[in-house]
C-alpha cells in the first residue's frame, strides 16, 4: 500500500509521518514534492495545489486532513477534471475539534453575555469609573448556531446545557433535545430574528459564502454579537464594519478571514469591538486523526462502507 502525503505547513511532515508509519505499518509513506508522479493508493492532505494530482491514476481515496473541503473542492471548481474522477473524498470526523469548538464558542458567548469584553476594553483604555455592567439577561440572551453538522450540534448542545435559549439553522430537518431547530431557506429569517448571538458553523460552498452580509445583520437584534468560525468567505467585512459603527453589532469575535494570515494593516485588527484569533477554534489534533484515518483506510481495504465521505455537490 502506497500512501501519499502533504500538508503546506513547513516541518508537518517530519511529525505526521513517524505516527502513520506506527499506525499503518504495511504501508509505504511518502511526502508530496513537486515532480512527484508515481502511483498511490491513498492520498491525506491539506490544502493541496494542483499538480499533487496530476497524472495521478489508481487512488482509491482522498483524505482531507480537517473538517473543512472547501479549499480541496475550489481546485476542482476552478479547473474541473483536476480531481480523480469517482475517487471519493473523505473529510475527518470528529477526532477532538467538537468538544474544541464548543469551548471556544462558550468562551465567547458568555464572555458576551457577562460583558467581560467591555471590561477589557476598559482596562485598555484605562477608564477610572470602575463602573458595574449589568449582564446580559441569560433568559433572553438567544443565541444561534448557523451549521448544524457535527460540529455545529455539538456547539448548539453545549450551549443549550448552560441554560441558554438556543435555535440551530441547517439546510435539512434536525431534531436537538434543547435547541430550538429551522431548516431551510424559507426559515433562515424567523431563525435569525431577534437573536442576540449569531454563531456561523456552515461549511463554505458557493450558495454559503457572503451570507453574513449586510441583510443578514439587519435580522437579528440591534447590538447583537457574531462569533465566526467556520471561514472568513462566509462574511462580507465591509457589511460587517458597516454593522459595527452602525450599533446593530455590538461586536464580533472572528477567528476565520477571507485572507490567512489577516493583513497587518487591515481594518479589523485596529477595530476594537472586534476580537482576533488566528484560525484556532479547533486544531486537528494528528494522534486522534491518524487512528480514524487508518481505520477507514483498513475498512477501505477490505470492502466495507466507512463515514465522513463527502458530496461534491452540497460542498461537505
Amino acid at each position: 500500500m502506497k500512501i501519499l502525503f502533504h500538508t503546506p505547513q513547513a516541518n508537518e511532515a517530519d511529525h505526521w509521518l513517524p505516527s502513520l508509519a506506527r499506525a499503518l505499518p504495511v504501508a509505504h509513506i511518502r511526502a508530496w514534492e513537486p515532480g512527484d508522479v508515481a502511483d498511490a493508493d491513498y492520498a491525506l492532505v491539506w490544502r493541496p495545489p494542483r499538480e499533487l494530482f496530476a497524472r495521478r491514476a489508481g487512488l482509491k481515496a482522498i483524505f482531507n486532513l480537517g473538517a473543512g473541503v472547501d479549499a480541496l473542492l475550489s481546485l476542482e471548481r476552478e479547473a474541473p477534471g483536476t480531481l480523480p474522477h469517482g475517487v471519493p473524498i473523505v473529510r475527518l470526523e470528529d477526532t477532538g475539534m467538537a468538544a474544541q469548538m464548543a469551548e471556544y464558542t462558550t468562551y465567547a458567548v458568555l464572555r458576551y453575555m457577562r460583558r467581560f469584553d467591555e471590561y477589557e476594553l476598559a482596562q485598555r483604555q484605562a477608564d477610572p469609573s470602575w463602573r458595574e455592567l449589568a449582564p446580559h439577561a441569560r433568559e433572553t440572551f438567544t443565541v444561534g448556531v448557523l451549521g448544524l453538522g457535527a460540529l455545529g450540534a455539538h456547539v448548539a448542545q453545549a450551549l443549550a446545557s448552560l441554560g441558554l435559549p438556543v435555535r440551530g439553522y441547517s439546510r435539512s430537518d434536525k431534531t436537538l433535545e434543547g435547541v430550538e431547530t429551522f431548516s431551510g431557506e424559507a426559515n433562515l429569517d424567523a431563525f435569525l430574528d431577534g437573536l442576540k448571538v449569531l454563531v456561523n458553523l456552515l461549511p463554505s460552498t458557493p450558495d454559503t459564502d457572503g451570507i453574513l452580509n449586510r441583510r443578514t445583520f439587519a435580522k437579528v437584534a440591534r447590538g447583537a454579537y457574531l462569533v465566526n468560525l467556520a471561514r472568513g468567505a462566509h462574511v462580507v467585512e465591509a457589511d460587517l464594519l458597516d454593522a459595527l459603527a452602525q450599533g446593530q453589532i455590538a461586536a464580533a469575535t472572528l477567528d476565520v478571514f477571507a485572507t490567512e494570515p489577516l493583513p497587518p494593516d487591515h481594518r479589523l485588527w485596529r477595530e476594537p469591538r472586534v476580537t482576533v484569533t488566528p484560525h484556532i477554534a479547533a486544531l486537528t489534533l494528528r494522534e486522534p486523526a491518524i487512528a480514524q484515518i487508518a481505520q477507514k483506510i483498513a475498512a477501505l481495504e477490505r470492502g466495507e462502507p466507512i463515514g465522513g465521505i463527502v458530496d461534491p455537490v452540497r460542498g461537505y
